[in-house]
């Protein structure tokens, strides 16, 4: 390593180890990492906290068989925040001063996370693998911040793109939570539209964990879109589409990947069909990528009794690329070693690559595409 390159990495690794108080070493002991959820386990978005528990548990537990991460076992708190911001922040809270986590993991939502956030950048605690793709917890870049799924923006960049190119379609509408969430969605879908000189075709809103979805309905009908981008999660954005049909509107439907897709699948029944539905994840029913297969595998050996889906897929993910980061940060586990792990990890986890960078903190940019067909998401590259 020449003077120049030495000086850099050191300089790098002193503005880490500034951005991680004294007490870094939390939830690390001799045999030992404590990492803490909190998530939906519970209301009406529980099936995306669930699904990636048990993913993410299908990993750990086969990790944790074969001795751990460097002679330590990773311990896994979990709560329940209902996807609510107020409880979130305060499991964030019970997690980091009671429970005395060294990390948290797998938060599932952008107002959760935006609720949680400021409480671990305060204290210094990486939150990982965030199930959200708000362009807040990528730019500006974090220092606590590391995201494996690609961006909302990434996503409907995606679906505009299709929409325009494959189906000629001009006039855009959103049907969105309420929320947060909602609006980094919509921020992405009108981002797309500028690029292509359009403008977004109507909107329609409900409030967060309800299936209130009538007015939403109404103000898109009366706008009368070619297609509509849904920002929701599953319950809601399967009401909206059952009484859409049902009232005659029927425009292409598109949803984000945080809706979850089997969940959505199994609330629309047949009025599902046809949907489309951007992934940030391979197909899980596709063993013909290394990643899958071994996610099938663990999961089939888990106490979960989770079946195949996206949302457990991609808590599987997670759970490869934090141990692989863990893994990186030596045997002297702190919290700076492991965001100076995470800045230079670059891996194929059989199919799914993954790489950050000192000024990227979000390691896949990929996106696949599916449509509901026979009560089945399938996979397509052209809509």
């Amino acid at each position: 390593m020449n003077s120049g390159s030495f000086k850099r990495n050191t300089f790098a690794l002193l503005l880490l180890a500034a951005a991680f108080p004294c007490f870094a070493e939390n939830g690390v002991t001799q045999n030992e990492i404590v990492i803490g959820m909190s998530n939906a386990l519970s209301g009406p978005a529980s099936g995306l906290g669930t699904g990636l528990k048990a993913g993410a548990i299908a990993y750990i537990d086969k990790v944790n068989a074969a001795g751990g991460v460097n002679g330590r076992k990773i311990k896994l708190i979990s709560y329940d925040d209902g996807y609510e911001p107020e409880r979130a922040a305060a499991m964030t809270r019970k997690l980091i001063d009671q429970d005395k986590v060294f990390a948290l993991f797998g938060f599932v939502g952008t107002p959760t996370s935006a609720a949680a956030v400021p409480f671990a950048t305060k204290m210094g605690v990486p939150y990982i693998a965030p199930f959200t793709g708000a362009e807040f917890l990528r730019n500006p870049v974090s220092p606590i911040v590391f995201n494996v799924r690609a961006s909302y923006f990434n996503e409907t960049e995606g679906m505009v793109q299709h929409l325009t190119k494959d189906l000629g379609i001009k006039k855009i509408g959103v049907f969105i939570q309420d929320d947060g969430y909602g609006n980094a969605g919509k921020a992405g879908v009108n981002r797309a539209l500028i690029k292509r000189g359009m403008r977004l075709a109507g909107e329609g809103r409900y409030t967060r964990n309800t299936t209130d979805v009538d007015a939403g309905l109404k103000a898109l009908m009366a706008a009368n879109p070619d297609a509509v981008i849904m920002v929701g999660a599953y319950k809601a954005c399967a009401a909206f589409v059952k009484k859409a049909r049902s009232s005659g509107f029927n425009p292409k439907f598109l949803n984000l990947s945080f809706v979850g897709t089997s969940n959505f699948i199994n609330e629309a029944g047949s009025d599902g069909e046809g949907v489309y539905i951007t992934q940030v994840m391979p197909s899980p029913y596709d063993d013909n990528a290394e990643i899958v297969k071994r996610y099938q595998s663990d999961l089939k050996k888990s106490d979960s009794q989770s079946e195949f889906d996206f949302t457990s897929l991609e808590g599987y993910a997670d759970a490869v690329v934090l141990v692989d980061a863990l893994k990186e940060a030596g045997s002297n586990l702190t919290r700076a070693s492991l965001a100076n792990a995470f800045e230079h990890l670059n891996i194929d986890l059989g199919g799914f690559k993954v790489a950050y960078s000192p000024s990227d903190h979000q390691g896949s940019k990929s996106i696949y595409y599916t449509v509901i067909k026979g009560g089945k998401a399938v996979s397509i590259t052209k809509f």
